[in-house]
């Protein structure tokens, strides 16, 4: 920093957060002037400094440390950014057609999304325990709103409380965690925790402040015994709501959790690694077995993203270079399945409005097969079916595993998988195999570009863009290393 002065060019790092900040509030400004009650032209100006502030960190990202290193940019927090600003991009674009019926039309909805997705690198560039809590507490206050914004609907006023009041329970886990990490490094940053712990080993206070950390974030990832908000909020919550729940806050707050283990409490990975096999396993299992009985589609995607925040930890447990890669590989090919999956059922809409129940899928493919395509590849790449992007995904993280020589954890992992298969493909004979019970609206064009988008990256994952992302997940886990 030098001097007091700090020049304009200096803070090149912290650009993309600038950008989102300033359009937030711009944006926020114009809709009050405006005055209507929906403005569809503040929608498709977040979403496109969305994606232009997505590709300026892909491809112009300046690295380096701010604000006495509290704020951190490098390879990983790039990658995590660009996956979060897309994920919210397209989970704004999900929100456009039928907004009114969602409750998603008020253009304060877009300006929430924007402030929630600033939260969200905030946190994936934390380098301070201050700056992490931060960045998650903005993220979660936007989210908080969006999560209760069809205000005459119950069931959304009452998934808003839900994760409200949970919410702030994990807040206060991960603050009491920060603290007694504080208490017994004497600092914040975690590069000094890192010293600091290199420098005086393990200490039991330490730990404990590690656990309840870990627990904080885990809430937010919403990974088992932590899972329990999710099929209520996800429910509750208007659809492309839900979207947006399913895809950048679980990417943030992995990232976040990246950065906490596999750098600042590196020397002690050993303990770590029992708290996070153990979370992975319960995650993988618990969803297997819970999405089972589920009647309503959305539950069932709720245990679906608890399942796959499971096979991601299972790259993280494994401590090393490999499995960082696996985890954000996964999580760029879970945010494209899940975007792709929300696509699909969006588009299904019947006269009483959208498809709510498992059993309404029935005889789609002979009304809309384009959708009832699609979907079955979501639905196949979901399960890991080689040769779609989900089995590459579940490939990285298991050799990651297997690497680390967690044997046990690879072949648990992949027998959740075979048994949540059966729900997957439960949808597909609905589908393919029964008789329609509805007709089905014609399907809107913004959706049913995203669908094809989304279907073609996961059939062609291996043959286009496979090789150039597992190249830029190898540079993003390198530079944490």
């Amino acid at each position: 920093m030098g001097s007091d002065v700090t020049s304009f060019a200096s803070l090149a790092p912290i650009f993309p957060e600038m950008a989102i900040a300033i359009g937030a509030v711009v944006l926020l400004l114009v809709g009050v002037v405006i005055n209507k009650e929906r403005s569809i032209g503040i929608s498709y100006a977040a979403i496109v400094l969305l994606l232009v502030v997505a590709a300026l960190t892909m491809f112009q990202g300046q690295d380096g440390i701010l604000f006495n290193g509290t704020f951190i940019a490098d390879g990983f927090s790039r990658y995590m950014k660009a996956l979060v600003l897309g994920g919210s991009a397209f989970a704004l674009m999900l929100a456009l057609p039928n907004a009114v019926e969602q409750g998603v039309h008020k253009f304060e909805y877009a300006v929430l999304v924007l402030l929630a997705t600033l939260g969200m690198m905030m946190m994936v560039s934390a380098n301070d325990l201050m700056t992490l809590y931060v960045g998650l507490e903005l993220q979660s206050l936007a989210l908080y709103v969006v999560a209760a914004i069809k205000r005459d609907d119950s069931r959304a006023t009452e998934a808003g409380l839900k994760y409200f009041v949970l919410g702030a329970l994990s807040s206060g886990m991960l603050l009491y965690g920060a603290s007694m990490v504080y208490g017994f490094t004497g600092t914040t940053n975690l590069p000094a925790i890192l010293a600091q712990i290199t420098a005086e080993g393990r200490s039991i206070g330490l730990i404990f402040g590690l656990v309840f950390l870990l627990a904080g974030v885990a809430f937010k990832i919403s990974a088992v015994p932590f899972h329990m908000w999710t099929p209520d909020v996800y429910e509750g919550a208007p659809t492309p709501v839900t979207a947006l729940f399913a895809t950048a806050p679980k990417v943030a707050a992995m990232a976040l959790m990246v950065r906490l283990v596999s750098n600042t409490f590196a020397p002690i990975a050993h303990d770590w690694q029992q708290i996070l096999i153990f979370l992975s396993i319960a995650s993988m299992v618990l969803a297997a077995f819970a999405a089972i009985g589920q009647k309503s589609i959305k539950r069932l995607i709720a245990y679906s993203s608890i399942g796959h925040v499971g096979f991601a930890l299972v790259g993280l447990s494994a401590a090393n270079q490999g499995g960082v890669e696996g985890v954000a590989i996964y999580m760029a090919i879970y945010v494209t399945m899940t975007i792709g999956m929300f696509a699909c059922l969006l588009s299904l809409r019947t006269e009483n409005g959208e498809i709510e129940n498992i059993e309404d899928f029935a005889g789609v493919a002979q009304t809309r097969p384009y959708v009832a395509a699609i979907m079955a590849v979501v639905m196949f790449s979901l399960i890991g079916m080689p040769p779609l992007a989900g089995f590459f995904a579940k490939w990285h993280v298991f050799l990651a595993a297997i690497d680390a020589q967690l044997y046990l954890l690879a072949v648990i992992g992949v027998l959740a998988s075979a048994v949540s298969a059966f729900y997957y493909l439960r949808i597909v004979k609905l589908m393919y195999f029964d008789e329609p019970r509805q007709t089905f609206a014609a399907v809107p064009n913004e959706l049913g570009i995203i669908m094809g988008i989304s279907g073609f990256l996961l059939v062609t994952y291996y043959f286009t863009v496979g090789g150039a992302l597992a190249g830029v997940a190898h540079m993003a886990a390198g530079s944490l290393f």
